[in-house]
């Protein structure tokens, strides 16, 4: 189990050891080869050091660069069996996900430029010599997750589960039957007509002849913009309806109207169609709320909490007020939840809530937005021991895990079996 954990965490640090690997001038130290790659010395060092800074472990520690070196083994023997099975990552899936971690990244060091001065090279680089193994690190995550997700498990294989291993299992921690309402705030009116005039502005300029692809760097306010808006490519069903509409509608090369989403107004160019796929490029400027906005929004919040003290129902209020499209037809049902798997903000509040109370409003993130909501504790359930009859989905989730790391093993020896490998430490 230590292995498959180390494993995880390599993963994570792909991105944050590529540069500095690439980087390297010296001649290095060929530690491990696996099918065509190679492990070197100084990526085994720099991945060593990136999970014990992280986990507060000694880098120097024997057993953890061993735990270290097989888990770089295995990543290298799943990414042989990609090759072999021609599983296949499009240039913009790795685009877009290596956007997402750029953008991580930069958030972490505060800005773009004090990223490069970690760096020590401009944002193209870094994204130029992080690519290859960023294509390399999907194909090996699209293995192991078909392979994953082929293993399931059996209610008969839970309940043995049970029986061998119910006096190790963990006490099952206080859990609460949880409804909530989510309102977002809403930008003032003023706020909206400026936000438009600007994207009217754009749009006006994109059908004069100016470069899509520079405006949407310039002033998208999306994730996509330093790829120019590259959304790479997509389905129905894979965007929000008023998006999906305006995009499907358009011809080749064809930039869109204004179009208005729960995001904020969007300008769309389609690129490309292969029949039900599209690839499209988009400027997405966010409609800005204020401390105005989000007063109004508590204060309706706490008058539908007085509401409720007058003996109104929350199933109701939630059903008709709600913006939580996944719980509102449900009344805003959460389901039960265990206290440790709460957001720390939230089980603050709901741990000193009794039966049948409503909490009062809470900021909570939701994407790259935000919004406030109240929440009703419906039941109470003291921690206690895990049962089958109480406690079946839990325990069928800790079987599965086993299941999938014991099939794991025995997948990995296969790969060793199958697949050249050599240790040269």
């Amino acid at each position: 189990m230590k292995t498959l954990s180390i494993t995880a965490l390599i993963a994570t640090c792909a991105v944050l050891a590529t540069t500095t690997t690439t980087a390297q001038t010296l001649i290095d130290r060929i530690v491990a080869v696996v099918d065509k790659e190679i492990i070197t010395e100084s990526e085994l060092t720099e991945r060593t050091t990136l999970v014990a800074l992280q986990n507060r472990l000694t880098p120097s520690d024997p057993e953890l660069r061993r735990q270290i070196l097989d888990a770089l083994i295995a990543e290298k023997l799943v990414l042989a069996q990609a090759f072999i099975d021609s599983v296949v990552v499009t240039d913009e899936e790795v685009s877009r996900e290596l956007d997402q971690q750029v953008d991580n990244l930069i958030r972490r060091a505060g800005s773009q430029e004090r990223l490069e001065q970690i760096y020590g090279m401009p944002l193209s680089r870094i994204k130029r010599e992080s690519r290859e193994i960023m294509r390399k690190q999907m194909l090996v995550s699209r293995v192991r997750q078909a392979k994953e997700s082929s293993i399931q498990i059996s209610r008969r294989e839970v309940e043995e589960f049970f029986e061998e291993y119910k006096d190790s299992l963990e006490t099952v921690p206080e859990e609460f039957e949880l409804s909530h309402i989510f309102i977002k705030p809403k930008a003032d009116t003023t706020v909206e007509r400026q936000t438009r005039a600007v994207m009217t502005a754009i749009l006006d300029s994109l059908r004069a002849g100016a470069s899509f692809t520079d405006f949407a760097k310039r002033y998208s306010d999306d994730g996509s913009s330093a790829a120019g808006g590259d959304l790479g490519w997509a389905k129905r069903g894979d965007y929000v309806q008023e998006f999906e509409q305006a995009l499907f509608s358009l011809r080749e090369n064809q930039i869109s109207d204004i179009v208005k989403t729960q995001f904020g107004f969007h300008i769309i160019q389609l690129i490309e169609r292969r029949g039900e796929s599209v690839h499209a490029r988009h400027i997405l400027k966010r409609i800005e709320t204020g401390p105005a906005s989000d007063s109004a929004t508590v204060e309706f919040l706490n008058a539908l909490r007085d509401s409720l003290q007058n003996g109104a129902v929350f199933s109701d209020l939630a059903k008709r007020y709600s913006e939580d499209e996944e719980t509102k037809a449900t009344g805003g049902d959460l389901g039960t939840v265990a206290l440790d798997m709460l957001q720390p903000e939230l089980a603050n509040i709901v741990r000193d809530l009794q039966e049948g109370e409503v909490s009062q409003p809470q900021r909570v993130p939701q994407g790259s937005a935000y919004g406030y909501q109240i929440v009703k504790v419906k039941k109470r359930i003291p921690a206690h021991p895990p049962t089958l009859k109480s406690d079946y989905r839990r325990i069928e989730q800790i079987a599965l895990q086993l299941k999938r790391a014991r099939e794991g093993d025995e997948w990995m020896e296969d790969l060793k079996k199958n697949i050249y490998w050599e240790v040269r430490l």
